[in-house]
């Protein structure tokens, strides 16, 4: 480990001992000391206390500028007044029923208007769940068991969809995920390519799905003619085109990306920022199809057994979505702000890195990538495995322990209407310092 990584290492405990203390008890507590295998990082993560707008507070009282932003779930910031004032009231009433509410109807009314294909709505807990019913579903329509995603595609923790998500990509991402031979992956931006394995599986192929936006993969836009390409083949082999909007839906524009492209996707699975904080994943598609999960007089075999949970459609989510979405509706000058911003972002983290760096991404996401072997441009996951990830976990880091400014080490970067251009400034300064 060279000098300057230790030296920040250093910097960051003496700023964050109270973490560390707590962290400590997290570790004999929970597995690696965290509830997402993602949110830990060398030497411990730092304990958050409370946040507000772009910020983060540690419990040391540090002050970080958030580019996280919860899982990239809050685009109006940490906090936001009109979100928090209706949970309030909600809570007031209660927080949970455990039977049909009109908070549900109301997000459903927006949600559908907003997303053509919306014809009829299943909420559940998480994106996890939303994948999962998803590849179901088309299972059960289909009656064909094949489900193709993408190399670097990630879709939750699902067992259906736990393959080729990290390099290298044919290999399953866990022990004790069974059938996995019924996964099968294609490359990214490549038609060619991704239509000779299609053709491959065609008899018994169930479905495909794609990010039209590979989040977790390195931030990456799908072209136009990729999706329809593959959406063309998927189609006339009776199969069903799957998108997942869980990150991009309502990220770029007030409904989802998929009209934009003159997409006809069958299912669209959505979450993050549609939930305003709270826990959501929605699984939403055309009728004739949502229809099969119907079990009204249906015997098991001609079903589609899609469920909720517990929590699913819970009165808080869905005032929080409400909340959310209907302040995206009235004020679509969020949309030119922050899309403003990230493209700024874009443009200057390749000035300063003069060569050094290729910036993805898309409207208000970004992701930064340290190029080697060769790299000149990205367009898929196995680009990005060949850059140079130790050094963009060192360069978050550098900004967590110097600069009060947060990313997730090695992770995209969600910018959101509390961010200033100001703040890039600081974020395009630290950079330069790096």
């Amino acid at each position: 480990m060279d000098n300057l990584v230790l030296n920040h290492i250093e910097n960051y405990k003496k700023k964050t001992p109270t973490s560390a203390k707590i962290f400590s008890k997290s570790l004999k507590l929970h597995i690696n000391g965290v509830s997402h295998n993602i949110r830990y990082f060398n030497p411990y993560p730092f304990v958050v206390k409370s946040s507000l707008g772009k910020n983060l507070v540690d419990v040391d009282n540090n002050k970080y500028t958030d580019y996280w932003m919860g899982h990239w779930s809050l685009i109006l910031g940490h906090g936001q007044k009109s979100v928090k004032e209706s949970i309030k009231k909600q809570i007031e009433k209660s927080w949970m029923y455990g039977t049909v509410n009109e908070q549900t109807i109301k997000l459903s009314e927006l949600i559908s208007k907003a997303v053509p294909v919306a014809e009829k709505i299943r909420y559940v807990t998480s994106g996890t769940e939303a994948t999962m019913y998803a590849v179901r579903l088309a299972r059960s329509v289909t009656g064909k068991k094949i489900i193709i995603k993408i190399d670097g595609g990630w879709h939750g923790y699902t067992s259906d969809l736990l393959k080729s998500v990290n390099w290298p990509f044919k290999e399953s991402e866990s022990s004790g995920v069974v059938n996995d031979d019924k996964i099968v992956s294609i490359p990214y931006n490549d038609l060619e390519g991704s239509l000779k394995i299609l053709k491959k599986y065609s008899k018994n192929l169930a479905g495909v799905i794609i990010e039209p936006v590979l989040g977790g993969g390195g931030c990456i836009p799908a072209t136009k003619e990729y999706l329809k390409g593959i959406q063309e083949f998927v189609h006339k082999n009776k199969a069903l085109f799957i998108l997942d909007e869980i990150v991009t839906g309502f990220r770029f524009r007030y409904g989802c990306l998929y009209p934009t492209m003159k997409l006809d996707p069958d299912i669209v699975t959505l979450g993050k920022i549609a939930g305003g904080g709270m826990a959501i994943g929605i699984l939403c598609g055309k009728k004739e199809i949502m229809e099969y999960a119907d079990t009204t007089g249906k015997k098991k075999s001609e079903r589609s057994y899609i469920g909720g949970g517990t929590f699913s459609a819970n009165p808080t989510s869905m005032t929080s979505g409400y909340a959310t979405l209907n302040y995206l509706k009235t004020k679509k000058s969020t949309y030119q702000k922050i899309n403003s911003l990230g493209d700024y972002t874009r443009k200057e983290l390749e000035r300063v890195f003069d060569g050094k760096v290729i910036v993805t991404g898309k409207g208000s996401l970004f992701m930064t990538h340290f190029i080697k072997n060769g790299i000149t441009e990205i367009t898929n996951s196995t680009d990005v495995a060949k850059c140079d990830s130790k050094m963009l976990q060192k360069y978050h880091f550098k900004m967590i322990s110097q600069d009060g400014i947060f990313f997730l080490p090695g992770k995209l970067g969600a910018i959101s209407i509390s961010h200033s251009k100001e703040d890039i400034k600081k974020m395009i300064q630290a950079s330069e310092n790096f």
